[in-house]
């Protein structure tokens, strides 16, 4: 006979598979132009890679229900979601359109998110998307489905976060919103000629990188995106609409070793004392492995912090995988 504890393990990967199958199942009926990229090469093969995709979704479960896993398997899924998003974009370049979502290509700077539908206008696929997991999971696009995201979070690396918050990091993060969408404002007021906007967002982008490759290393932190990306800031501004928190209870030792597994720069003695993270968090769970008081949990509304927690991954997992087989430039 099978350990009851065995089937508890197994039953949220189980869940995640059936969600992803009937996510992207529906996808499949219904969406009359195939977004499942098997199914653009061969009629009917894009069950085999839902299938496929729905697996490796109960596989991700499987991993990350044990807190001690999360931060290794976030940042294994994160950095994989990234290399499909942008093996795509190059296979795009290369000339196969049926890599891209429109058959038209979209610049994949995150700042595009914001400054692409002030300058034109009108809402893209990207922003669509976007919108969308802030409604469902709050912040984990910043922790889950940013394809830029993913690199600062390499470049952050492994080793303890140096102390002490990042300098003028709310000074920084505003003001670069507010950069963004004037300048998108100003481009569409005095038509700059696209080309010349693109190369602006081109800018922007290689900055980014330049943060990353200098801030983010030094400090172990994700210096581009707690502090630099405006999309970022949107997220921190607008989490809340949906109810999944993250708080500390007063089991808490004040032993500061969660803020050891914390790259956002939201868990200093400060946050800590008010019991609960600092508004960059993006709910990630990379802290409950340094807390050996299991102080630190998660909240939906009056749920058991553990069920809470297990909903999030449902939540997350799916789309994570849902997305690896969805967005397409």
């Amino acid at each position: 006979m099978i350990p009851s504890l065995t089937f508890k393990k197994l039953r949220l990967p189980f869940i995640v598979f059936i969600l992803t199958s009937v996510l992207l199942g529906f996808v499949q009926v219904k969406v009359e132009r195939p977004m499942l990229m098997v199914e653009r090469f061969f009629k009917g093969s894009g069950w085999i890679e839902i299938f496929i995709i729905a697996l490796y979704g109960g596989f991700v479960a499987f991993k990350m229900q044990d807190k001690q896993n999360v931060p290794r398997w976030r940042k294994i899924t994160w950095t994989t979601f990234s290399i499909v998003f942008f093996s795509q974009l190059l296979i795009g370049l290369s000339g196969v359109d049926k890599f891209l979502m429109t058959g038209k290509l979209h610049l994949p700077i995150p700042m595009m998110i914001i400054g692409g539908p002030v300058f034109r206008g009108e809402l893209s696929v990207m922003t669509i998307l976007f919108l969308s997991t802030v409604i469902l999971t709050g912040p984990a696009w910043c922790s889950q489905f940013c394809y830029f995201g993913a690199f600062d979070n390499l470049a952050a690396g492994n080793k303890r976060p140096s102390r002490g918050t990042i300098k003028n990091k709310n000074a920084i993060k505003y003001t670069m919103l507010f950069l963004v969408v004037s300048m998108a404002l100003l481009l569409r007021w005095f038509n700059v000629p696209v080309p010349a906007t693109t190369l602006i967002a081109v800018a922007f982008g290689l900055a980014g990188i330049a943060v990353m490759i200098i801030y983010s290393r030094k400090m172990n932190k994700m210096v581009h995106c707690s502090a630099y990306c405006p999309v970022g800031t949107v997220v921190n501004l607008t989490k809340h609409i949906n109810p999944f928190r993250m708080y500390i209870d007063k089991s808490c030792t004040l032993c500061m070793k969660c803020a050891s597994f914390c790259r956002y720069d939201s868990l200093d003695l400060t946050d800590i004392r008010k019991g609960k993270p600092a508004i960059g968090c993006t709910l990630c769970g990379d802290c409950l492995a340094g807390c050996h008081h299991n102080s630190i949990k998660y909240k939906f509304f009056s749920m058991n912090p553990e069920k809470a927690r297990n909903l999030y991954l449902v939540l997350t997992i799916t789309l994570h995988s849902a997305c690896i087989a969805l967005a397409r430039i």
